[in-house]
């Protein structure tokens, strides 16, 4: 089969497309026929290696653990592993699939769930990382209640798009931070009111918010706080550019310490890859209050070049590679 490797660490130049074998799934598992898989910023931390602390947590000390890249991907069931029995042969899924830049990948019987019918291959493979995280954000670690004002921070993106329409969903009074470029995108996600990042401060204004939902990691603990209602939550989900030792590891550890002397709340967004979580998503989907924005696709060969869009910050949505 095709697949895209990572050799080692670098820039998404060091991608490659490969002919190898394709994985031999395990008993609890299902082999997948990939139609197309999403690119996430993960992939790039992966790719480089960064922060530098995070090869000491698990992603590989001296190249990627993981050879084949890509974390998740909406494709058809091939093959089933002994112990599986929810799913068979046809079965059209979506979900958390390791390896999944590939013609064939696997993914364990609990990390993916049917496929939305309403839905694309292409939209279905954006959900799985980018909707749950929002998901959690918003409703778990956010709490958010009807009524309540909301901002997210980095609302063009993918995680950040799913998010203010989440926020919208469940009620609140959703305040969408971005770029020039993708002010009316935002509004279309059901933001009432859209800040032009380029433009104007958000951090400086009056308005004060019970949540704010950040995905860019750019801003002071303090500058943020300065907008947060005395017992609003500030939720934290990384972000940085590439070249750190810690990233937004460091961030998050000092919000962990900050938070123990204050009433509000500083919330790390923890990574998760949870089946009741996407099984959450697609009942967003079916009831029309989460729809999936394609930015661009890219072919499997074409991968480096999505991974590099998406980590210089451009994508509105997500960035798709379409394998068949």
């Amino acid at each position: 089969m095709k697949a895209i490797l990572q050799e080692r660490f670098g820039p998404p130049d060091v991608l490659r497309l490969a002919v190898i074998d394709p994985p031999t799934p395990g008993a609890d598992d299902v082999l997948i026929r990939v139609h197309a898989a999403a690119v996430n910023p993960a992939d790039w931390h992966i790719l480089r290696g960064d922060p530098y602390v995070a090869r000491l947590m698990g992603i590989g000390l001296t190249k990627p653990k993981q050879p084949v890249a890509g974390s998740d991907a909406a494709g058809v069931v091939e093959t089933v592993g002994a112990n599986v029995t929810a799913l068979q042969p046809g079965d059209e899924v979506y979900g958390f699939v390791r390896g999944a830049f590939a013609e064939y990948a696997c993914a364990a019987e609990n990390k993916v769930v049917p496929k939305p019918a309403s839905l694309t291959f292409e939209q279905a493979a954006s959900l799985p990382i980018a909707a749950t995280t929002a998901l959690r954000g918003i409703r778990e670690v956010g709490a958010v209640q009807a009524g309540q004002r909301v901002l997210v921070n980095g609302a063009g993106g993918g995680v950040g798009g799913f998010a203010v329409q989440i926020a919208a969903a469940l009620g609140a009074e959703v305040t969408g931070v971005c770029s020039t470029g993708n002010v009316e995108l935002v509004r279309s996600f059901g933001a009432t009111q859209v800040i032009d990042y380029t433009a104007e401060d958000f951090t400086a204004g009056p308005i004060r918010f019970d949540l704010i939902l950040d995905n860019v990691s750019s801003l002071p603990l303090k500058r943020l706080r300065a907008v947060l209602t005395p017992k609003g939550t500030l939720v934290l989900n990384g972000g940085g550019s590439p070249g750190h030792v810690f990233g937004p590891i460091a961030v998050l550890l000092k919000a962990v310490v900050v938070n123990m002397f204050i009433k509000q709340r500083l919330r790390p967004l923890p990574s998760k890859e949870n089946r009741e979580e996407l099984l959450a998503v697609t009942a967003l989907v079916e009831d029309g209050k989460l729809t999936p924005v394609i930015d661009r696709t890219y072919a499997l060969a074409e991968t480096a070049e999505g991974v590099r869009h998406v980590e210089q910050g451009h994508a509105r949505g997500k960035a798709i590679v379409t394998v068949a």
